[in-house]
């Protein structure tokens, strides 16, 4: 799948991926405060302002796209790339996050996102790409986001059990990895 970065693209599925505009920010962050406010998704606990949102649209590109889905004019989901430790080793490793509004849900956005991002990472100085995701503790079940980042070619790579506390309960969080480059 391919972005167009001039312009907005349809590739398949529902709706427009595009990359994210100042403009996106105060969608971005409703959408994202439902998470912080209402599941254990993330660990921020305070939903960040529009004003740090636009920020963080404005620092995006140079090898760190932010995305966004929209249906029919309205932003529906984001995903963005983030570096993945601050150590000038990890230098070609990144995080991926991705959020979908819940009534946009079950709609293929996230897929899309995911796949958008990869594909704007290839051929870049990008090697590795992280997901860090939360689970409730000692969960056996896959959550959504780790069943999206397996139907992209992500492993898992680890568990760290009941790292987090959030809501009233203990999280663990799933970190799965995709090799941009298997060959070398």
């Amino acid at each position: 799948m391919s972005i167009d970065r001039t312009a907005a693209s349809t590739g398949s599925g529902p709706g427009i991926l595009r990359p994210a505009v100042a403009s996106d920010a105060e969608r971005v962050s409703a959408i994202f405060a439902g998470y912080v406010l209402h599941s254990i998704a993330t660990f921020v606990e305070e939903p960040p302002s529009d004003e740090v949102w636009r920020e963080r649209i404005a620092a995006a590109g140079r090898g760190m796209p932010f995305l966004v889905a929209e249906i029919d004019g309205e932003v529906e989901g984001f995903a963005y790339i983030t570096r993945f430790r601050p150590h000038a080793a990890y230098r070609y490793t990144v995080e991926d996050s991705i959020y979908i509004a819940p009534e946009a849900a079950g709609r293929g956005l996230g897929s899309r996102l995911l796949a958008g991002l990869l594909d704007a990472l290839r051929g870049t100085e990008v090697r590795q790409v992280v997901a860090v995701i939360a689970a409730l503790a000692g969960a056996r079940h896959d959550t959504p986001s780790t069943v999206l980042h397996r139907r992209l070619g992500f492993t898992e790579v680890g568990r760290m059990p009941s790292v987090g506390y959030k809501n009233g309960q203990w999280a663990d969080t799933v970190l799965m990895q995709t090799d941009l480059r298997p060959d070398g």
